[in-house]
């Protein structure tokens, strides 16, 4: 590779974190940056982050449990701009669906079915088409869980703490990644 300019470095890591709308690893944004060396990317990325605490007052690069990056909203911010956004990415009867399965998981589609109704199989197709959930089958039961796409695009460390806030408010999780 060749030698690139600090500022060129670091440029690349902000455009690769703003632009991948997603968590990325280590390994990742060393592509992205142009340069072989993991030790120096992260101390670049704990550089960044301490810049983006002073500069941005709603935007953080956060490192994420898993040892991934991503360049995203404060979750405080997200009720406020939630009416700015072009369309929801999740409904709220999806949304709704979610946050059962997070609360009461492991949890069947017949648990789900009571709760909420026959519609629960759209929204669990739909949870399982975003990788937010996912099924197990015990004989003819089927068993849904959260995965950690769904942890890491809700900035969730702890479900004990999630099901506490699910308790205060049925949709207690917001999306960090906008």
């Amino acid at each position: 590779m060749t030698k690139l300019p600090p500022d060129e470095i670091i440029a690349r890591i902000e455009a690769a974190l703003y632009s991948a709308g997603r968590p990325l690893t280590i390994d990742d944004i060393v592509i992205a940056s142009g340069i072989d060396s993991r030790e120096r990317i992260k101390r670049l990325l704990n550089e960044l982050i301490n810049k983006t605490r002073v500069a941005f007052k709603a935007l953080e690069i956060a490192k994420l449990e898993d040892g991934t990056y991503v360049f995203q909203l404060k979750p405080s911010y997200a009720p406020i701009i939630k009416k700015f956004s072009n369309k929801p990415q999740i409904s709220n009867s999806v949304m709704k669906t979610l946050s059962y399965v997070a609360y009461e998981q492991p949890v069947t589609s017949k648990r789900l079915v009571e709760i909420r109704g026959s519609k629960v199989y759209t929204h669990l197709k739909e949870l399982q088409d975003l990788e937010f959930i996912n099924q197990k089958s015990s004989g003819r039961l089927k068993i849904y869980t959260t995965t950690t796409k769904f942890k890491n695009y809700f900035g969730i460390s702890d479900l004990t703490v999630l099901k506490k806030s699910l308790l205060i408010n049925p949709t207690g999780f917001s999306k960090k990644n906008t």
